[in-house]
């Protein structure tokens, strides 16, 4: 099993910064990608930004250019770093990790979600 931490979330006001964290332990025999969806009021949960164990990134567009996912060498925690934050970026923000568990078993990991609300 695959537990996830997430952290950072909160109140900021348009314009504002705010990064968020994620944190995976457990059962991991190897991590595929993290990655980070936010889910509105009212909407399907969307994809913000994903980072896979080459490094390689991909953003939603709405966020290209303000948003920005790291990940540490070696360490299983994912960063989301929100810059110039909008009133449409308010959402509950969850972490999700592919991760194989064995050499032949994968699933899909979710955090418990974080809330980021920005205000006008």
């Amino acid at each position: 099993q695959v537990e996830l931490v997430e952290s950072g979330g909160g109140l900021v006001q348009a314009g504002g910064s705010l990064r968020l964290s994620c944190a995976a332990s457990g059962s991991i025999f190897r991590i595929v990608a993290m990655g980070w969806y936010r889910q509105a009021p009212g909407n399907q949960r969307e994809l913000v930004a994903t980072t896979n164990a080459g490094g390689a990134s991909d953003y939603a567009d709405s966020v290209k250019g303000r948003f920005t996912i790291s990940k540490l060498n070696g360490q299983n925690t994912v960063y989301l770093q929100m810059n110039s934050l909008k009133p449409e970026d308010t959402a509950v923000y969850y972490c999700n990790v592919r991760a194989h568990s064995d050499p032949r078993s994968w699933g899909d990991y979710w955090g418990q979600g974080t809330q980021v609300t920005v205000s006008s």
